[in-house]
């Protein structure tokens, strides 16, 4: 803080306790004209109600009194009064870095503990839990919501389910956190309109979806285009990020209009990485809670 605002700030802190102790002192001994019946003359409701004078009470009294000494003895110990650091020395910054420090030292103990796990094993320790559940929602909820059940408008996946783009595995949870991942599905506009369409049919049969069985089979052919990265079954490649057509999760929406449009106009897809924000003992915490999501049935069991 300058000189110039230090000074403009304790003589604001003189002036309001000034006023302050005047008001104190003066209160107690103001002389107000009173009527005889005791009251000041101020009358509502036609006389019904007359406004009465009384001392103000002790216990008003001693407890300004007390706040009164309490605000200047907090002045005196802590900093406040421009750039008096106080008696005590104290100061935010010190305070912070002390908790820190002692929130360090617990952590410390914890992932030392925690490096002795697997993921799988980890994603059954409370203390993990607590800690990866934090993290979760710190840095991944944006996208995939606090339960973890994703988001279609953007292509978040559902992570509570068994259905993973790039495995499911403690492995593969930590690779995708460490090092993100990257989709991109091409646009396929260029069948044409009516081959969109028929190809759409196609994918929701797959599933055993409600379809339109003539345009499905009139898709069928065309479906070589995508069986490069889906497999001729369309049941996906995790080694690429390719999903699985075959089951009834859509990463962008299961409609008609939805496949329509992803395979008209493609898709991308991409999740940062986390390693330039997360340490490796934060991404371990972290991808225990993602596998806990979709296997709490089973480390519940454990």
């Amino acid at each position: 803080m300058s000189a110039g605002w230090s000074w403009w700030v304790m003589s604001l802190i003189v002036l309001n306790f000034s006023v302050t102790l005047f008001l104190f002192l003066w209160g107690p001994r103001a002389k107000i004209p009173t009527l005889p019946d005791g009251t000041s003359g101020h009358v509502w409701a036609h006389g019904t109600l007359r406004e009465g004078v009384r001392r103000l009470p002790r216990w008003w009294l001693l407890l300004s009194a007390g706040m009164f000494v309490a605000g200047f003895t907090y002045l005196v110990l802590y900093p406040g009064f421009g750039n008096h650091k106080g008696a005590l020395g104290w100061t935010s910054h010190a305070e912070l870095a002390r908790d820190v420090a002692a929130n360090d030292a617990k952590l410390d103990a914890l992932t030392k503990r925690f490096d002795m796990y697997t993921v799988e094993q980890l994603a059954g320790d409370p203390q993990a839990q607590q800690l990866g559940r934090r993290l979760f929602e710190d840095n991944c909820a944006a996208c995939h919501g606090r339960a973890g059940k994703g988001n279609q408008l953007v292509g978040a996946p559902d992570l509570t389910d068994h259905d993973w783009l790039y495995g499911g595995d403690g492995k593969a949870i930590t690779t995708s956190i460490h090092d993100g991942r990257g989709g991109v599905m091409p646009p396929w506009a260029s069948l044409g309109e009516d081959n969109v369409k028929n190809l759409a049919q196609y994918v929701l049969s797959l599933s055993g979806s409600p379809h339109d069985a003539a345009r499905a089979a009139a898709g069928k052919p065309l479906f070589a285009t995508c069986a490069a990265c889906h497999g001729a079954d369309g049941k996906g490649n995790q080694a690429i990020g390719a999903p699985n057509l075959t089951d009834h999760i859509w990463l962008h929406g299961g409609s008609v209009a939805d496949i329509e449009r992803t395979i008209g106009g493609g898709r991308q897809g991409h999740m940062p990485a986390w390693s330039p924000r997360l340490s490796g003992d934060q991404i371990h915490v972290l991808a225990a809670w993602v596998y806990h999501l979709s296997h709490e049935h089973d480390v519940a069991a454990q």
